[in-house]
């Protein structure tokens, strides 16, 4: 299937389907995008108990990137790959993505991954400000409503597990990762018309990877700490790859995806309800069940559906 410029081999995501079918398709990339994600939270609390912040940022976002790039080389072969635009990909990618990955590990450690979840909750505030101050969208009370909601439900989560909700330093970091994630993912579609989902997504995640990478090269050699290869073992490396590969790569291309096809500030409302999941994939690690908490998740979904009522009966 071609793009509008009659390319072939090059499609983007809102040329697959009819508007409200896409709706649904690109709702369900986002709520499988979160899932993968989810994932990571766990596996990162427990790698931070082994390995500095920098560390697993680096190997999560260099090994996650070029991933792929295979991938990609498989779905659209070497000539998509060659016409990319490059340059502003890896710019993109450097500064949202790479920003946005490096302050979510440092939140992390700072903190935890059910606390950082949440506070990304703030995501569709950030995607909201952005959509008004760049495109002059106006916001509607539906849409307003939803936000509110899902942020009520979301901090409810948090305070349900922890008990109070003390932001500090590690809610600042998680706040720099809002908006490096939400102006990343609004660049990453407006700046690369006429890619697909995982071209934009392997650009982009390249840029990322290179940056923070780079960043871990020149720590290394400006500390003189060396990367602690011993205490790198089987079961860190598999976590670094579900860390990379999954929760990055993987989450990221779904995540594209949806934002393609609702905007990325509904898309990004998804993010409120991370926290349920990383819940969910907590418990195998030794986490509490709190059916609170799962009432709060609920209370996050039904503000992403009032703010979507909205979108779907002003679309064309």
């Amino acid at each position: 299937m071609g793009d509008r410029t009659g390319r072939q081999g090059v499609t983007t995501f809102p040329e697959v389907s009819p508007i409200r079918g896409r709706r649904v398709a690109a709702n369900l990339a986002c709520v499988t995008s979160m899932v993968i994600w989810a994932i990571g939270f766990p596996v990162a609390d427990d790698l931070l108990k082994t390995l500095p912040p920098l560390v697993v940022v680096g190997f999560r976002t260099v090994l996650g990137s070029f991933a792929l790039l295979p991938i990609w080389w498989l779905l659209e072969g070497w000539h998509a790959i060659r016409r990319a635009d490059w340059r502003t990909g890896l710019w993109i990618g450097a500064l949202g993505f790479g920003t946005g990955t490096a302050a979510l590990i440092y939140a992390q450690k700072l903190t935890d991954g059910i606390t950082v979840s949440v506070i990304l909750a703030t995501m569709p505030l950030a995607a909201i400000a952005l959509e008004c101050l760049l495109d002059g969208r106006r916001l509607g009370w539906r849409l307003v409503a939803g936000v509110v909601l899902s942020l009520i439900g979301g901090i409810a989560v948090y305070a349900l597990r922890m008990g109070t909700f003390q932001p500090g330093l590690g809610a600042g970091f998680a706040l720099l990762s809002v908006l490096g994630f939400a102006w990343g993912s609004r660049a990453t579609v407006l700046s690369l018309p006429g890619h697909s989902a995982i071209g934009r997504t392997a650009i982009t995640l390249i840029g990322a990877g290179l940056a923070v990478g780079g960043a871990l090269l020149l720590s290394t050699l400006l500390t003189g700490r060396p990367i602690p290869w011993a205490a790198m073992g089987a079961k860190e490396w598999i976590y670094i790859l579900i860390y990379g590969v999954g929760s990055m790569a993987l989450s990221q291309t779904f995540f594209i995806i949806g934002v393609a096809g609702l905007g990325i500030a509904i898309a990004s409302m998804h993010l409120n309800i991370a926290p349920f999941y990383v819940m969910l994939f907590s418990l195998a690690f030794g986490a509490s069940w709190d059916w609170w908490q799962v009432l709060a998740a609920a209370v996050v979904v039904a503000g992403v559906a009032l703010a979507q009522t909205g979108e779907v009966r002003r679309a064309p």
